[in-house]
């Protein structure tokens, strides 16, 4: 009886577990944030795009959260903050990251 006992508590944990880490998110993503985020990444390269100085330069716009992570290779310290700049003004940017390197001349 002991020992059916001990079995049925086992399995009884085991799922319990797994309904747990099923039940459990870690992320705190939601749909809306997705799309926030992709809006923003968006509205910064339409800028970028736009902008006789940045058009046309190896930058590639990532934004979490609402930060924007700016990567790739300018031709000058005044691009890079040009493009700094362009990204701070956009709607529901909380910070830039700015790590452009400049092409050495």
């Amino acid at each position: 009886m002991m020992k059916k006992l001990l079995g049925v508590l086992c399995v009884v944990s085991a799922l319990f577990g797994a309904v747990q880490a099923i039940a459990k998110d870690t992320t705190t993503d939601t749909a809306s944030e997705y799309v926030d985020d992709a809006t923003i990444t968006a509205r910064v390269k339409t800028v970028f795009a736009k902008d006789k100085l940045i058009m046309g330069r190896d930058i590639s716009v990532r934004t979490d959260h609402g930060v924007v992570d700016l990567t790739g290779t300018v031709s000058s310290k005044d691009e890079s903050d040009r493009a700094t700049d362009l990204a701070a003004k956009v709607k529901s940017v909380s910070a830039v990251h700015n790590n452009l390197k400049i092409k050495p001349h």
